[in-house]
Formats: C-alpha cells, sequence, structure tokens
C-alpha cells in the first residue's frame, strides 16, 4: 500500500513559514533551492526535529505521539552532516536503532547494496567521507520507514554513486510505494529523477510541480538567477 504523507501548518521559527503538503507514495519527490532557502528546515520539520509547530499524519499516525521504535517504522532522516567518528564497525551502524526481528540478512543486503560489504568489519571512524556517506544511507534503507527524508544524499558520492543511488531511490518508491523526499542541489539530477519538484525560496514553497514544468519556467530565473543554454545552466547577466 502506498503512503500518505499529510503536513498542516508546518513552521520553525525565523526558518519556515507555515507550509503544509502532502507527500504521495510511490513519488520520489525532489526538494530544491538556493543556500539558505529553507531546504533543511522543512525537513527537519517533518522529522519533527527543533520543536516545529504543526503537524505531521503518516498514514493517519502522528509520529511526534509515538514511542522511538514504533516512530523508526513511520520515518526515516539523513541528516546532511556525515561528520561521524563513532567507533562503531560499519555494520553494527547500519543496524543501530532497527526494530527487534529485523533479519541480519537485512543489514547484509543493504550492505552488498551500497558496495559496502568488504568493509562491514571496518570501524567507520576509518573510513573515507565517501565510505561513510554510503554506510549512512545504507543505515536509513535498511528500514522499513513508510517516509524517507533524505538531504543531499549525493553529496559526496562519486558520479557512478550518485547515479546508483538515485537509481535505487526510483526503483524502490515505485516497488514498495513508500514517499521519499530528497533534498538537493543538482537540478539535473532533479529533471533525470523526480516524479514531482518542490521549490524554496525564504522559507516556503515556492513552487511545486512536475520536474519539465518548474525547470523550464521563470522560477528557476528568479530563484536561482540562472537560466538554461546550449552548454547547461548559466548565471543570468
Amino acid at each position: 500500500m502506498s503512503a500518505r504523507v499529510n503536513a498542516q501548518d508546518l513552521a520553525l521559527a525565523g526558518r519556515l513559514e507555515p507550509t503544509s503538503l502532502d507527500l504521495r507514495g510511490g513519488e520520489l519527490t525532489c526538494l530544491v533551492g538556493p543556500n539558505g532557502s529553507g531546504k533543511t528546515s522543512l525537513l527537519h520539520a517533518l522529522a519533527r526535529i527543533g520543536a516545529p509547530s504543526g503537524t505531521v499524519l503518516i498514514d493517519g499516525v502522528n509520529p511526534a505521539y509515538e514511542p522511538p521504535a514504533r516512530r523508526g517504522s513511520l520515518l526515516c532522516y539523513l541528516a546532511a552532516s556525515r561528520d561521524i567518528s563513532w567507533p562503531l564497525i560499519a555494520r553494527d551502524l547500519v543496524g543501530l536503532g532497527l526494530p527487534d526481528g529485523v533479519p541480519q540478512s537485512r543489514i547484509e543486503e543493504t550492505l552488498t547494496l551500497l558496495a559496502l560489504q568488504t568493509l562491514a568489519d571496518r570501524r567507520v571512524d576509518r573510513l573515507s567521507t565517501g565510505e561513510r556517506s554510503r554506510l549512512l544511507i545504507a543505515r536509513v534503507l535498511a528500514t522499513d520507514a513508510r517516509l524517507l527524508l533524505l538531504d543531499e544524499p549525493t553529496a559526496n558520492l562519486d558520479p557512478l554513486w550518485q547515479l546508483r543511488l538515485m537509481d535505487h531511490l526510483r526503483d524502490l518508491v515505485r516497488t514498495s510505494g513508500r514517499a521519499v523526499l530528497v533534498a538537493i542541489h543538482d537540478l539535473d539530477i532533479a529533471r533525470r529523477y523526480a516524479d514531482r519538484l518542490l521549490i524554496m525560496e525564504s522559507g516556503r514553497v515556492e513552487a511545486d510541480g512536475s520536474p519539465s514544468a518548474l525547470l523550464t519556467g521563470g522560477h528557476i530565473e528568479r530563484v536561482f538567477g540562472i537560466t538554461a543554454s546550449a552548454e547547461g545552466w548559466r548565471p543570468i547577466p
């Protein structure tokens, strides 16, 4: 069954204006906007980080009133920071916080999916930044959460892994019916993979629609100060 996510009047003082939106299961939604436009604040509000106002319902359940184990089955959040130095081995980090009863095979499958199986017994604080990034992504993908909130998941990944990750996220939403919201800076990746695009500016959702419509309209020029050209995106003179 496809996830149903309804957010009403979400706000964070000074960072996010009151915002309401529905996220549909089976869709990969990309969130774009200039630095400081409120992308991370919207993800925080949806994840109930920073004491936001407003309500979030995931399949009719408000995660704010659920115990931690139940919240983990409703939503999972990937922070933009990959600066972790925990003295855990990689396999244990992927399993950290998973509900009781999740089989070990789930962890092993996720490590393999992200080509981390040869690093599974190495300490996290001895991995490269890119390896840590893939490991933290694996921790999110190992869950059964109905809503995945990913803040710049392609950061620190090389071009091959950026595409592999986005391929997997697109397949995931279509096969599982989960809702996935990805904050991203790369407009070309958003164009290629997103089913739906949200453009943020000054702490509010400025536009909501298909990538084909929004990336060819005036929103990008006004919000980002760039325009499409034969060579790709260029600053407006």
